[in-house]
Formats: structure tokens, sequence, C-alpha cells
């Protein structure tokens, strides 16, 4: 979507892709994200080519599915596609993951997904470097910038809630050296990096100089946009997965997963 500053939408735009999941593989459910980027570009260029002078576009937002778990090199490059928030190969390490952290992990969260990598594919997890999400890892593309924010790594499963930050007890649990992995932790109200790369800004039509916002995962900015900004204010969400959300003045941490 692309806005008048506090009018209206002025232009939209939107692509469909497919997952790239084996079916033989019970419970895969994976992507490229390489396709999000083609999709990300195909979308943001329909929008602004809706937009009278693009130079107005000031700043840009990204949201995106949680939990799912992006694997680069020491090279940035991906090392295999992402295991998306409803793949559930991972549900033996979810379990095990449950019971030695005292509450229950779905195997959507980042963690299982990273525990269940280290030990059916040694090798791709040898090669790990940093631990995206997907949202995060279109922002990479956008700034060269390698960050995370609060909404989404509250699905991973090693983020402190309450702290705000990651928790390195939980880390451990997955890997020993998952701390040297996790993206730099950045604030809702922060830019990343000082805009858009040439090579982005040529892709999609914007200019270098669009702020890059953090953004957020799905439920959180679809939250915001819905009006969930004070206790007493719940969304429902009914789609790929069903949800209940509202704004607690204090961190809630629910045990149950």
């Amino acid at each position: 979507l692309t806005w008048l500053m506090r009018i209206k939408v002025v232009g939209r735009g939107a692509t469909n892709y497919s997952p790239t999941s084996d079916p033989s593989r019970h419970g895969q459910a994976e992507q490229d994200p390489a396709v999000w980027i083609e999709g990300g570009v195909a979308a943001i260029k329909e929008a602004v080519s809706q937009v009278d002078d693009p130079d107005r576009i000031k700043a840009i937002g990204v949201s995106g599915q949680q939990h799912g778990l992006v694997a680069l090199d020491e090279r940035n490059q991906v090392i295999r596609d992402a295991k998306l928030w409803c793949d559930t190969e991972s549900a033996a390490e979810a379990k095990e993951l449950s019971q030695k952290m005292g509450w229950t992990m779905g195997a959507s969260f980042t963690a299982s997904k990273l525990l269940w990598l280290k030990r059916h594919e040694p090798e791709n997890f040898a090669k790990l470097h940093h631990v995206l999400m997907p949202k995060d890892y279109f922002n990479y593309w956008l700034t060269g910038e390698i960050v995370a924010e609060a909404s989404d790594a509250s699905g991973s499963g090693y983020f402190d809630v309450a702290k705000r930050c990651w928790d390195p007890e939980a880390m451990a649990v997955v890997d020993p050296d998952l701390c040297k992995k996790v993206p730099r932790l950045v604030g809702f109200a922060n830019s990343i990096g000082s805009g858009l790369t040439a090579s982005a800004a040529a892709a999609t039509g914007l200019s270098a100089s669009a702020i890059v916002s953090p953004g957020g995962g799905d439920n959180a900015m679809s939250a915001l946009a819905a009006g969930a900004v004070r206790e007493g204010v719940m969304v429902m969400s009914l789609g790929t997965s069903g949800t209940l959300f509202g704004y607690s003045s204090v961190p809630v941490f629910d045990k149950t997963g």
C-alpha cells in the first residue's frame, strides 16, 4: 500500500506465489526467500506506479509472516529454503524444547526449526551465520542491514518479552553459539540504516533516501491497523491460522504456547 499522509490510500500492489515444499514430506512447508523478493518488488512497483511523483514516498515499512527460519551463511547468502511458520517437521524438537524450557512451544516457533536443522541437516547448520525472520530478510534486501525488532522476535522461542531482549538461556538450550547468530535488535521508532540500497531503489522505483522502518510481525501490525492500541480492544483473525490478540500495558507470557 502507498499512503498520502493522513488522507487516503493512493496505490495498491499485490502478487501471489506458491510454496516450494516437497509434497512427499509430511509437515514440510518451505519457500525460497528469493520468491518473496520477486513478489515484493512486483507489488511495490505496482503500488508506486499509481503515485504521481514517487519521490513523495518518504518511507517504507514491511510486515510479514512470523516464526519462519531464514538461514544465512557468512556471506549473507541463503543456505536453504526457509522453513515457514506452518512447517511442522520440527514437532519432536518442539516437544523436547517445551520440556526443557518449561512452557509449551509449538512447532511453529523458530527455535524448534533451528534444532531440527541442527539434527537433520548438520551440514547446513554448520554454515549458519545469521538467523532471520522472513520480513527481516526482506529488510536486509532493502537496506543491507541485518536487524530484528521485538514483535517478530517474540515468536522465536528465545526472546525475553518482559525485558525486550534476546534470552541467552533459551538460546543456549538450542545451541551454545546461537547468541552469536541472532540479529541486532532495534526499536520500533528507529529507522534501518540510511535508506534503500542503490539496487533496491532501482528495482522498486523508490527513492534511495526513503526511510525504512523496522516493520513488524503480521499479527502485530494487524492489531495496530485495527485499532487494538488500548486495553479492552481485541482483534480476531481467522485465515491460514486463527489468532485473538489485543493490547496489554504489562508483558503477558502464556506458558500454554
